[in-house]
Formats: structure tokens, sequence, C-alpha cells
């Protein structure tokens, strides 16, 4: 497969997901050679989306300190064609964030009794 083919492809998929309802990246990003694909998105509900139509079955979260604020990374990795494309979602926590991530198992509020 040629660089220009494999380029195409990577825009196509972009392309055919726009098409189908899914929010553009706000961010896309391909390395020369289409190795590696990158999409930014603004929000989870898009996050979701991206990777349900990639159908990207590795995901990771990462959480960080980033000059006093605290952010959580959230990433979904595939493989197509030799090309690695990662969907991310950056996005601003609070420390009750980081409280609920410690819980392994949230469940919902209890109703209050009436």
């Amino acid at each position: 497969m040629t660089e220009l083919t494999t380029r195409a492809q990577a825009f196509g998929l972009i392309a055919e997901g726009v098409a189908a309802g899914l929010s553009a990246p706000w961010r896309l990003y391909l390395a020369r050679g289409c190795r590696y694909l990158s999409l930014s998105v603004g929000d989870r509900d898009e996050w979701n989306a991206w990777r349900t139509h990639l159908g990207c079955p590795e995901m990771s979260v990462r959480v960080y300190d980033a000059g006093g604020e605290i952010r959580r990374s959230s990433m979904a990795e595939v493989v197509l064609d030799g090309c690695r494309i990662s969907v991310e979602l950056v996005e601003e926590v609070s420390t009750e964030d980081l409280e609920r991530l410690l819980v392994v198992d949230p469940s919902p509020a209890e109703p209050e009794d009436r």
C-alpha cells in the first residue's frame, strides 16, 4: 500500500464517521507514513461514539496534574491496516472525581425514604 492510498483511507475513515453523524474531531493528527492517526474529541459522548465507530478494543485512562489543574486523559486505540488509530479525550476533573476513581464498584445513590 502506498503512503498516499493509506492517507486517503485514514481521512476516508474519518469522513465516513462524520457522514454517519459523528461530530468532527476538534484535532486530527496523521503521522508521516500513516502509521499513527490521532483524533481529539471534546466530550465523553463524542469519545464513546468514535471509539464505538472505530471498534477500539484497547482503552486506558491516565490522571495527572497539569500545573495545578487535575486532568484525566481517556484513550482508546485500534490497529487497522497497519495504522494505529487513537481517540483521545482530555477533561479537567475535580477532587470529587478523583475520589470516585478510587472506588472499585461505585453504586448509585440510594433513594431517600419518604
